[in-house]
């Protein structure tokens, strides 16, 4: 593999990584924050400063190219950002400027596809021809891997899931439209659905807690996550037919999704039995920065 340098772009930080032939414990990794607030120039030029960051740390000199994990993703036609919450960087050149910036090409992807890409390649999912990585957390995402290499697709939204209808008249999200994957499945959906329920606020930890202490709110908020869930995947395995699955985010955490939901897939599916493998992620909050690495 030699030497990889990847940068994970996220709202409040920016991280990198110097990768030696997939020698995760000897990675180098350093964080800068964003500074979002002060603007789309300051972003880029914080980019540099990682990059200056990762030099010193190595004693080497940057690579002819850098790959980078962004929130939103790349309109091949356009070459602009889109669909990001880091909202300073939608309809803008980012790559093209960040490579125009300092003087290496940059190679980009959105940060679910990172994420998939560095479980398939390195983590929990190494191995698999196929491979869906999900983010369940404040938001859903999703990326689609074969054989090592991320599926962007046309427009470059390739495993969006999280924007497909589920829910018919239910909440809002994060597109705008009613009902969608994320709008049910996300950690502040959860939330939101056993206030309505209860009538007080928890946190998901608590209300996964409270599941199993027979607070019939909390249980009914964690059957819909399956159910919802069950059916989400299915739709996804019906028409990618992954070889394996994995789950990254908060929501992710909760051990119903595994113990579960595989039956809950299994009612869905355009096949006698459900055997594809649903895994619980292993290379944490570096999954990304290392998923981006990967991306060169």
């Amino acid at each position: 593999m030699g030497v990889l340098w990847g940068i994970d772009l996220g709202g409040t930080k920016i991280s990198g990584t110097v990768l030696r032939d997939e020698d995760l414990s000897g990675a180098i990794k350093r964080r800068v924050p964003t500074l979002r607030d002060q603007g789309y120039d300051q972003i880029v030029a914080q980019v540099g400063a990682l990059l200056e960051e990762l030099a010193q740390a190595t004693g080497e000199t940057r690579p002819g190219r850098i790959g980078i994990g962004t929130p939103g993703t790349t309109d091949p036609a356009t070459g602009l950002l889109k669909n990001s919450n880091t909202t300073v960087l939608n309809g803008r050149p980012f790559i093209a400027d960040l490579s125009a910036a300092h003087g290496v090409e940059f190679v980009g992807a959105n940060d679910a596809n990172c994420f998939a890409l560095a479980e398939a390649t390195l983590g929990a999912a190494k191995g698999y021809e196929t491979v869906f990585g999900i983010i369940l957390g404040t938001g859903v995402g999703g990326g689609l891997v074969v054989n090592g290499r991320v599926l962007n697709g046309a427009s470059g939204i390739a495993g969006e899931w999280g924007h497909n209808p589920l829910e018919p008249g239910g909440y809002h999200g994060y597109s705008g439209h009613r009902g969608v994957v994320e709008s049910v499945l996300s950690g502040p959906a959860l939330e939101r659905y056993y206030a309505d329920c209860r009538g007080e606020k928890a946190n998901l930890a608590e209300i996964a807690q409270r599941a199993t202490e027979n607070d019939l709110a909390a249980i009914q908020t964690m059957r819909r996550l399956v159910e919802y869930f069950g059916i989400a995947v299915a739709n996804v395995v019906n028409i990618f037919d992954p070889h394996a699955i994995v789950i990254g985010g908060g929501v992710g955490n909760l051990e119903v999704l595994y113990s579960e939901g595989p039956a809950e897939v299994a009612k869905h599916v355009f096949n006698p039995r459900f055997l594809t493998p649903i895994l619980k992620p292993t290379l944490g909050d570096d999954a990304g920065v290392f998923g981006a690495a990967m991306l060169v």
